[in-house]
């Protein structure tokens, strides 16, 4: 069975680019904020470097890219005005996929510098942000190197779509009465993944180095339930349709599974205590609608959610299937989407994690 591999969120700034799709995950930024906040003071109360070198991975594209380095930013200078002490100079590090629309982010740049510098009063240390291409399932920086990473809505993408899916015949992703082997296959994958991930952070970060991360994960532990799966569901129906009607091949369906993985905080804490780098400080859990805009027209709404998962899925799914069906998919799942929010509260389940290295 092919592999299905993990690719760019839609760069640029249009209909259905992430840049302009991306209220969900700003959100979550917002949601999480003051856990952030608290784990940076804790990760510096002991003292402030002269530079600080802060890594954002996952960052895509859009005015998101740069919103949670602000705030990590803000906070640290803070500290040092309340230390009475200088602030430091930040080097920041953007990492996303090489095939990341890092340009839209680059052109953004004079105008966060120029913002940076009026709202630090002329007293903030300068800042120098660096575009690092590459999977963060590999070693993307110097060993010990970093001294803070934050990633927001990306650990729950793997590094791929798991292998041994052969029976998961018409579905793109874990479903209600899924197969144990397709449960068995997500779970090991993101097992292997997240376990990858820590290690290869644990390298490049300097001892008693902090790290927050949000991830979409499930509040159960059944991953069953329509709360991880729901979404997914949708979209594997409208694939079915297509497939019915011939527009699209059984063999092209039957092969392709989202590459993504909902975990429960159980799965979190126990990865990470048996990769070992990292002690686990605190877990907190949040909820968001589907619906960013929490519209009250059901039409919208659908149409708001469609557009999201169009502008994290798209480029994946053209390498798989082809442009030429996208607006026909699209329009489907967004039929379908409209039936599913006039019935049911469709909500996503997020954590932000806070780790720091032994």
């Amino acid at each position: 069975m092919v592999s299905v591999k993990v690719l760019p969120m839609n760069g640029g700034n249009g209909k259905s680019s992430f840049a302009n799709n991306s209220l969900l995950q700003k959100k979550m930024i917002v949601e999480v904020r003051p856990f952030l906040e608290d784990s940076i003071k804790d990760a510096f109360n002991l003292g402030i470097p002269s530079c600080v070198k802060i890594a954002d991975l996952g960052c895509s594209s859009g005015s998101n890219a740069v919103s949670a380095i602000s705030e990590i930013i803000h906070t640290i200078h803070g500290m040092s005005k309340g230390m009475n002490s200088k602030s430091p100079e930040f080097q920041v590090f953007l990492n996303d996929l090489p095939g990341n629309d890092f340009n839209n982010i680059f052109s953004s740049l004079p105008d966060f510098y120029e913002k940076l510098k009026k709202e630090g009063g002329g007293t903030m240390g300068h800042c120098f942000i660096t575009g690092v291409p590459g999977s963060f399932y590999t070693r993307i920086f110097p060993s010990r190197s970093l001294d803070f990473f934050h990633s927001s809505c990306s650990v729950h993408w793997l590094s791929q779509a798991p292998t041994g899916l052969e029976k998961n015949k018409r579905h793109i992703h874990i479903a209600k009465g899924s197969l144990p082997t397709v449960i068995e296959a997500y779970t090991n994958q993101f097992k292997r993944d997240f376990s990858l991930f820590l290690r290869l952070r644990s390298e490049e970060i300097k001892d008693g180095g902090r790290m927050v991360i949000t991830v979409i994960g499930r509040s159960v532990e059944d991953p069953c339930t329509g709360e991880s799966c729901g979404i997914w569901e949708l979209l594997a129906e409208s694939l079915a349709d297509m497939l019915m009607e011939g527009v699209i091949e059984e063999a092209d369906l039957n092969s392709f599974n989202v590459p993504i993985y909902y975990p429960s905080q159980s799965e979190i804490r126990a990865v990470v205590e048996e990769e070992g780098s990292f002690y686990l400080d605190k877990v907190e859990s949040f909820e968001a609608n589907w619906d960013p805009f929490d519209e009250s027209d059901k039409y919208r709404a659908a149409q708001n959610v469609v557009n999201y998962i169009r502008s994290i899925t798209e480029s994946t799914l053209i390498a798989h299937f082809g442009g030429g069906m996208m607006e026909n998919l699209f329009g489907r799942y967004a039929d379908r989407m409209v039936k599913h929010l006039l019935t049911e509260e469709a909500k996503y389940f997020f954590m932000a994690i806070s780790l720091t290295m032994k």
